[in-house]
């Protein structure tokens, strides 16, 4: 499972889609723009990109108006769409505004950096609604944990939630209960949620088929996070999502094309931009059959990792962080699911383009570790290293780059053998290890060889 987050305007789109598609239920205040099965969610995005793809921003928003034409006649809510939380706190939400308000706000802000909770960042995306009157905030979580999914719900949602977490209840709905059995959920799981004197009593059928109704589109659309904060109950007592996170299991990807929708993207979190290395490597990764990742922690880092399989690639990045060498962490990278040599090749030269990046004199410390394979080809991988290694000696030679490999599995003998050919005919230093010696002790020779350089 990876948890992914997606933005408030994909995730209102997707889940009043399908949330309309259950029968009984209805949206009111900014829910829908129609009450047919295809309606759509009545918010609309304003994004760096789309205002520079425009003529002007005139006529952005004039295009914009014509898709959605409530936007002229409607009281409008203005917040940034940027994957971060408490935007009302931080005075970055603007009510009952009226749409030349709404864009003069935008305006004010795109392209400005701003520190939410210690973390700096751009805005670039911002998210339009209508203004739904209301005087009831509720708050509705579901979430993915370890012994099923938790349900909570209170009668305290708004800006003030962590304040009034006590007042919040939750139920955990056990692995494997069948998404078919809505009776069971609504009676045994939704119904004690709302055994609270804060709930008026004639709306609580309704709040119990809305829970239940957003349950069964968490499993559906393979949810690990749905978060409706605060929900209200409109003028005519209907559910109206007012502000919600999302997140999905992006390895279900490959199930949920259509239903998810080919325009949905996983953005990057708050304050972080991908590299152009992280970027090439994710257009490898989803070119391949096998993994492909790489995460930049620290580009000015000396200890950097090449690491064979997704478990193994946690302990390393762990054993430096135990080893007190976090902050020279310089990445996170994995590679799995037996890669072509040419694959392994040109993830190797992208991930050597950044460790011999600025040599300024110090020692540096690369870690190509990993378990014992089952059934990749030890020397065909590291016969992809090897090529790379050979394009950047020069540049590993200048960086004073020492290379530690740990490796095991089918042709690891032989494998070992040409990575320690190579460092003699290169003349750069290459320790090499077989399983017989512990998967982390490279970490610690990585760390030797650093500091007796200082």
């Amino acid at each position: 499972m990876a948890r992914k987050k997606i933005r408030e305007y994909d995730g209102k789109r997707l889940v009043t889609r399908h949330l309309k598609k259950r029968k009984g239920i209805k949206l009111g205040g900014a829910g829908t723009t129609d009450s047919s099965a295809t309606a759509k969610a009545a918010t609309a995005q304003v994004s760096s990109t789309k205002l520079k793809s425009a003529s002007s921003p005139k006529s952005f928003y004039s295009a914009l108006s014509e898709e959605h034409p409530w936007l002229l006649n409607t009281k409008l809510v203005v917040k940034p769409d940027m994957l971060f939380g408490k935007r009302g706190k931080n005075n970055l939400v603007l009510l009952n505004a009226d749409y030349e308000s709404a864009q003069q706000f935008i305006a004010e802000r795109m392209g400005q950096e701003i520190d939410v909770s210690g973390i700096k960042g751009v805005l670039t995306t911002f998210l339009i609604e209508p203004f739904v009157p209301h005087e009831q905030e509720f708050y509705l979580c579901i979430q993915t944990v370890r012994e099923g999914d938790r349900l909570s719900f209170g009668a305290c949602g708004g800006i003030e939630i962590e304040e009034n977490w006590d007042k919040v209840k939750s139920v955990v709905v056990p692995c494997g209960e069948p998404e078919s059995a809505s009776p069971i959920v609504r009676e045994q799981h939704v119904y004690p949620l709302l055994a609270d004197d804060g709930i008026p009593e004639h709306h609580k059928s309704t709040l119990a088929d809305f829970i239940t109704a957003c349950f069964e589109t968490y499993v559906e659309l393979d949810m690990t996070l749905l978060e409706m904060n605060p929900l209200a109950l409109d003028s005519s007592g209907l559910p109206t999502i007012l502000d919600s996170r999302v997140e999905l299991d992006s390895y279900a990807s490959f199930k949920n094309a259509k239903v998810w929708g080919s325009d949905l993207e996983f953005p990057e979190p708050w304050g972080r931009e991908k590299s152009e290395e992280e970027r090439v490597v994710q257009a490898m990764d989803d070119k391949s059959g096998a993994s492909l990742k790489l995460t930049v922690l620290n580009p000015h880092g000396r200890m950097w990792t090449m690491v064979a399989g997704g478990g193994a690639s946690v302990i390393y990045a762990d054993q430096v962080v135990q080893l007190g060498y976090g902050d020279e962490l310089g990445n996170y990278a994995e590679y799995s699911g037996n890669p072509k040599e040419q694959e392994t090749y040109l993830y190797a030269r992208t991930l050597l383009d950044l460790v011999t990046h600025n040599a300024d004199g110090g020692r540096r410390a690369l870690l190509c570790g990993g378990g014992v394979a089952n059934f990749s080809d030890i020397a065909a991988t590291l016969g992809g290293l090897q090529q790379a290694l050979t394009d950047f000696h020069g540049k590993l030679q200048m960086a004073k780059v020492k290379v530690f490999v740990r490796r095991g599995g089918p042709n690891y003998k032989a494998g070992l053998q040409l990575m320690r050919d190579l460092g003699n005919t290169l003349d750069i230093p290459i320790e090499v290890y077989g399983p017989d010696t512990n998967m982390t002790h490279i970490v610690s020779l990585g760390i030797r060889w650093i500091e007796e350089g200082y």
